[in-house]
């Protein structure tokens, strides 16, 4: 069956799908609800035209700001600069950080010719500038690449009078310290933090 192939083969492509996952959402469509399927279908054609980066700080949104970008109430003193979009959707559902985002769709790696200019951290410089920030929150993935990008930037802006901080980085709450990686512990105890009450 040509078209069955086809779909198995194209969901075979999403990351964290495998071909037998790919080949079991396709037989699963085969048998649910037809409505559902039209809707899927609907959705998957009009995400591309309908959704757009933010002409400020590159998160996707369906209008050219999107809902941080055009708040009159974020706190335009802190930006946080994250590798992707979904990091953004990430930091927003702690409701920890009322700041300002930029994102970069990427890491600097120069193997697969990602630059600067790629990442458009000339364009995050301009805005850091224009709205006057004070303090940039690197939260770039701890990884090679993440861990350069953030380097990079720290360079970038040690001479503007910007703070520039990491977030931290180790064990995950609930996480038990037998099962974690040395990096991770490595990194628990660079990130520690002062229990004195005082």
């Amino acid at each position: 069956m040509e078209r069955l192939d086809r779909l198995i083969n194209s969901f075979a492509r999403l990351p964290g799908i495998g071909r037998k996952s790919a080949s079991r959402i396709s037989y699963w469509l085969l048998e649910t609800d037809r409505t559902f399927v039209d809707a899927l279908a609907a959705d998957l054609g009009e995400i591309r035209a309908h959704v757009v980066r933010c002409r400020e700080c590159g998160n996707y949104a369906e209008t050219e700001l999107c809902d941080v970008c055009r708040s009159p109430v974020r706190d335009s003193d802190v930006m946080c600069v994250v590798e992707q979009s979904r990091d953004v959707a990430t930091i927003e559902a702690t409701g920890e950080f009322r700041g300002l985002y930029h994102v970069l769709h990427g890491v600097l790696s120069p193997l697969d010719g990602v630059g600067p200019e790629e990442l458009g951290l000339g364009r995050m410089l301009s805005r850091i500038q224009e709205k006057g920030v004070k303090e940039v929150i690197v939260a770039t993935n701890p990884t090679l690449e993440g861990d350069s990008t953030a380097l990079y930037i720290v360079r970038m802006l040690s001479s503007k009078g910007v703070k520039v901080s990491r977030i931290a980085s180790g064990l995950p709450v609930g996480g038990d310290m037998e099962y974690a990686d040395k990096l991770s512990v490595a990194r628990a105890l660079r990130a520690r933090q002062n229990l004195d009450e005082s």
